[in-house]
């Protein structure tokens, strides 16, 4: 046996015993009969929470203490299938639906005629029939809505035969190799019902970017794609996750096809299909990505379904009595449902201290010491299960944030829905425009202002009950307080918002590039990439006309796309230069090239926790963030300090400050001479006019009316370069000599006028 899978064995298993015994110690010990029936009530009310969080973590430790991938199968390409691809679309516009249909067009396949790519379209639109004849795929509509997606679906299955269906999301784009890397696993041993590949996002999601995190936390998603799907493999519980799968025919018929009269027909079909006996599999390789929503009330809209939707789903389906399941099965499902309690758990998770410390209610009885045996234990070992086993997807601390984040919103309508209270209309997701609501972002922070404030209270009295009484008592509700409003704090930071300024996501990707005009042919690789634009990084500040179009090339082992783009902006990386192009003309066809180079690959976003993750670092990135005033820069050549004594003719000699080709800032003394004229070598002269001031000092700004003429030249590259080096040079000797260089500071600071 592995030796990690016995650590994760023995991990769990110590996990396992402290909990019970603190399960017991709270059953038997820490009930406050004693203190009134809302004491009881409350006490009880977090007792079955902390055991139904308890029931849920057991579980998932339980299927990742021996994670099983499935091995795909090797299988002739005579065997591959007739496959159906249904891309179900309602309001989404056609803009999105180009970039699906168009991955689905590059997927690879052995025989590219058994792959029938259809739209679905439950919004019988006229622009939707003219983008399939547009890209020759199949289009599939109908007159009435009955049954939302699924009904769509259906519908969809009766006008098609393959034997197996894909279904996609209309902004999920495939990437190459998703059929070839999925249907192999229908020829295993196994009766297959669907393969389950993670739903990715090329975009940062809401949680990352309201928290100024996307560089430092992964999707909020990836911990259930990734984990507690590839998790599910090992009781055959894996979720439909209602897009990137592919799904047997047979199995879809053997159950009715596409489950209706719920709003998460995805979950409820995938239970159905596992219930007739099929293996169903969840992969933890990419193969498709998309677009996580961008705007609070697309995200709240799109949890209060699936909260509504598991919960219903569990209900209608009765999964302690469902015929066919596993024991195993039915307990995984069962975690499924109650997961979705969670606003009700976090409700007495933040009441509970604050009914001590601010309204005197006691809503667990015991002493410290009993603390410190029976719960801290607990606590450690299972926020090092949760992080070990999840490889650094997600830790409590994140989980946590989560939930306090949705907790208010999703309250009432879990209530609701637990008393068969149900949301009948399918509420679709926009995903595809961001909705800027303060008002409605102000109402939503509004009950995490409240707890905010009563937790403060509780901070105060709390700090104020252990000098008062000179014990360390209090030391562990002052703790529980301070992670709750680190909690609100971020919650309200989250709800906060941050203003959007890009239209399009960008990349991290390294493609071959060529930039080339009349004056030269510049080979590197991209930086980023989108569809609106993309840089790359230099090593030296060349001289790239911003004015002029240049023709660029990009190109992969399997697309390439030629179009031209101008500079908008170029910037300084440490001793690099970033130059950043926006593309202003291109063609159709190579567009379609350009849209595959960049979602043809993994998103680019984090997939583990940044190490640097800390409490305090959390809050400081907020804090620091949003007070920073939004900066746009427009500078379009690169600009770099000097330090250089040069000859002017009938002048006598003058220092270079700073410089960007259209102008540089020279130290003339107290003299302000309108011109200089300065010859450098191999014969190359800069004619330079007074602009300026250049600040406080003796420099002036100076206009060199004849960059053009030598900006390209190889000469005065290597002129430059020298300059540049000797500044480089004088830097690095300060450092050395412990010299403090606000001088030079200082200048950087003034060059903000150029």
């Amino acid at each position: 046996m592995n030796l990690n899978i016995i650590k994760n064995k023995i991990l769990v298993i110590s996990t396992v015993i402290v909990s019970l015994i603190y399960l017991g110690w709270r059953i038997f010990f820490t009930i406050p009969f004693e203190y009134g029936i809302i004491a009881v009530v409350s006490g009880m009310y977090l007792l079955i929470i902390e055991i139904i969080g308890m029931f849920e973590a057991g579980i998932h430790f339980y299927n990742m203490t021996n994670v099983q991938c499935p091995k795909c199968p090797k299988i002739e390409n005579e065997q591959y299938p007739d496959v159906d691809v249904f891309i179900a679309t309602y309001n989404e516009p056609v803009e999105l639906l180009y970039k699906t249909i168009n991955g689905c067009l590059n997927m690879d396949y052995p025989h590219k005629s058994k792959v029938h790519i259809y739209l679905c379209d439950d919004g019988n639109r006229q622009a939707m029939k003219d983008l399939c004849n547009k890209m020759n795929i199949g289009y599939i509509t109908r007159t009435e809505r009955k049954h939302a997606k699924a009904g769509n679906l259906n519908n969809a299955m009766a006008y098609t035969s393959s034997p197996l269906i894909v279904t996609m999301d209309a902004d999920m784009i495939p990437m190459h190799d998703f059929l070839t890397a999925c249907i192999p696993y229908f020829f295993t041993e196994e009766k297959v019902g669907f393969v389950q590949t993670p739903q990715s996002f090329y975009n940062p999601d809401l949680f990352q970017f309201n928290l100024y995190s996307e560089s430092r936390i992964p999707n909020e998603q990836d911990y259930f794609y990734h984990d507690i799907q590839v998790g599910r493999n090992k009781s055959n519980s894996v979720i439909y996750g209602g897009s990137n799968t592919i799904i047997s025919r047979q199995a879809l018929d053997e159950i009715g096809g596409f489950c209706t009269g719920v709003i998460t027909e995805d979950f409820a079909t995938g239970m159905l299909i596992q219930s007739k006996g099929y293996k169903c599999y969840a992969l933890n390789d990419v193969h498709a990505s998309g677009l996580s929503p961008s705007d609070l009330k697309s995200l709240i809209k799109q949890r209060e379904r699936w909260a509504r939707g598991c919960i219903q789903t569990g209900r209608k389906n009765n999964i302690i009595f469902k015929k066919g399941f596993t024991i195993s099965q039915k307990l995984n499902y069962i975690a499924s449902v109650l997961y979705w309690f969670f606003p009700v758990k976090r409700l007495i998770y933040i009441m509970a201290p604050i009914l001590f410390t601010v309204f005197n209610i006691i809503v667990v009885k015991c002493t410290l010491l009993e603390v410190l045996i029976f719960w801290l234990p607990m606590y450690l070992l299972t926020n090092t299960c949760i992080s070990k086993l999840s490889g650094n997807i997600r830790n409590t601390k994140w989980t946590n944030v989560y939930e306090n984040i949705l907790f208010p919103s999703l309250l009432f309508p879990v209530i609701l829905e637990t008393f068969c209270i149900s949301q009948r209309k399918f509420a679709v997701t926009r995903k595809d425009k961001v909705e800027d609501d303060r008002k409605y972002q102000l109402m939503r922070a509004l009950p995490h202002v409240f707890f905010a404030i009563l937790s403060a209270i509780g901070i105060v009295n709390c700090i104020r009950w252990t000098f008062t009484t000179g014990s360390i008592g209090m030391i562990v509700v002052l703790f529980w307080l301070l992670i709750n409003f680190y909690n609100i704090l971020m919650s309200i930071l989250f709800m906060t918002g941050r203003k959007v300024y890009r239209k399009y996501e960008r990349s991290m990707a390294k493609v071959g590039c060529t930039i080339a005009n009349s004056n030269f042919n510049i080979n590197c690789l991209t930086y980023d990439i989108s569809e609106e634009g993309f840089s790359v990084i230099l090593d030296f500040p060349k001289y790239i006309d911003y004015k002029i179009e240049n023709e660029i090339s990009l190109k992969t082992d399997r697309y390439a796309s030629q179009f031209k783009a101008k500079i908008v902006h170029v910037s300084n990386i440490k001793e690099l230069w970033k130059y950043s192009f926006k593309i202003v003309e291109i063609k159709e066809s190579e567009k379609r090239q350009l849209l595959q180079i960049i979602y043809d690959r993994v998103p680019s976003l984090p997939r583990i926790l940044d190490k640097d993750v800390s409490t305090f670092e959390d809050l400081r990135i907020n804090t620091f963030k949003r007070a920073e005033k939004g900066k746009i820069s427009n500078r379009k050549l690169s600009r770099f300090a000097l330090d250089e004594s040069v000859e002017a003719i009938n002048y006598g000699v003058v220092r270079f400050k700073d410089f960007n080709y259209e102008y540089i800032r020279i130290d003339t003394g107290h003299d302000e001479p309108e011109n200089l004229i300065i010859p450098l070598e191999y014969g190359i002269i800069l004619k330079c006019t007074l602009v300026t001031f250049g600040g406080k000092r003796q420099d002036k700004l100076y206009k060199i009316t004849n960059y053009k003429s030598f900006a390209q030249d190889k000469n005065f590259e290597s002129i430059l370069q020298k300059w540049i080096d000797n500044f480089n040079k004088l830097i690095e000797e300060n450092k050395k000599v412990n010299v403090t260089n606000n001088t030079v500071s200082d200048e950087l600071d003034e060059m903000s006028y150029l």
